[in-house]
């Protein structure tokens, strides 16, 4: 690959998209043919998954299935398909509920407690994305945050991408925000987070959301935090010293005003080694071997066969008809 060319799909660290006016043309010129900027769509099909089952009644399919979170999540992505700019969508879903973060830690989050009608339902829903035509990464050895993170990430640095929009209220996917370039968009709220929104919503900048779900915890995800540290205590010296390695041992040392700093020091150099397990578990991969080209996330429609059997399998007759674009395969 020639220096200084972005390859789709594969991310070379340092290299970012240059600004707007200053992009070449096509034809190496800077007057026509200009690059087509597009949007990029990652959603995390997890979360809607979740969403849906709770937020919708108990579905069953003719065949005796629970499927209402899966029609929920067709219904939602549907919906966001009509948009104008969606033109490239990749969906991440945690295909088992245990990664290798269940090795490192005991601790960290399983399936336990998760309805089992909701467990029968994950295969369903990535079938029903891919029939959706959108490209689908389920994921075993990683979590669907780092199928996210990794393609926010290789996507960033394509000259052609003007922004990544992670479709997800996770607070862990708030570290991959930069600038307005790559943002979280709750979709339920309709609220986008740029880097100012992490910072006026965490007090920490999004290199710093490992270091401050380490300190506050995540109990989400099974993480307890580190004692005598809570979010107001971890947002003021994160801000100061960025990450937990850089915070002097010497409370004396520290110059930044925090209620309680004697017993927030002697807390953190007690659970020192506990403190950086739980910020290398809070922090996402971006090296997970996936297809996150443009030429795969772009959406070409609906796959009308494979939908419409989908639908008549599990009863979503009124759906049926409802996508407003089908694939010419």
């Amino acid at each position: 690959m020639q220096p200084g060319i972005v390859q789709p799909g594969i991310v070379q660290p340092g290299l970012v998209a240059p600004p707007r006016d200053n992009r070449i043309g096509i034809d190496g010129k800077n007057t026509q043919r200009w690059l087509v900027y597009m949007k990029v769509y990652l959603v995390d099909g997890t979360y809607e998954l979740f969403r849906s089952y709770f937020a919708l009644p108990p579905i069953m399919s003719p065949d005796g299935r629970s499927v209402g979170a899966v029609r929920g999540i067709v219904q939602s992505l549907l919906f966001l398909l009509r948009e104008e700019e969606v033109t490239h969508i990749g969906c991440a879903f945690d295909h088992v509920v245990w990664s290798f973060r269940n090795d490192m830690f005991s601790g960290y989050k399983t399936g336990e407690g998760t309805p089992e009608d909701l467990i029968g339902q994950f295969e369903l829903a990535e079938r029903a994305v891919d029939a959706l035509g959108i490209l689908v990464w389920p994921m075993i050895e990683f979590e669907a945050d780092d199928a996210l993170a990794t393609a926010a990430i290789t996507c960033s640095n394509l000259a052609e991408v003007e922004q990544v929009i992670i479709c997800s209220p996770d607070k862990d996917l708030a570290q991959m925000v930069v600038g307005d370039s790559v943002v979280c968009y709750d979709r339920r709220r309709e609220k986008i987070m740029n880097q100012a929104g992490v910072v006026e919503k965490f007090g920490v900048s999004p290199s710093s959301i490992p270091d401050f779900l380490a300190l506050t915890g995540d109990a989400a995800d099974g993480i307890p935090g580190v004692p005598k540290w809570g979010a107001k205590t971890s947002a003021q010296v994160l801000a100061r010293y960025g990450h937990l390695e850089d915070i002097p041992q010497d409370v004396s040392a520290w110059d930044v005003q925090v209620r309680g700093a004697a017993g927030a020091s002697e807390s953190l150099n007690a659970h020192i080694i506990e403190a950086k397990l739980y910020k290398e578990l809070a922090t996402l991969r971006t090296n997970v071997l996936l297809d996150s080209s443009l030429a795969t996330l772009e959406w070409a429609g609906v796959n009308r066969k494979k939908y419409q059997d989908l639908c008549e399998e599990l009863g979503f007759g009124r759906l049926a008809d409802l996508p407003h674009k089908w694939s010419a395969s």
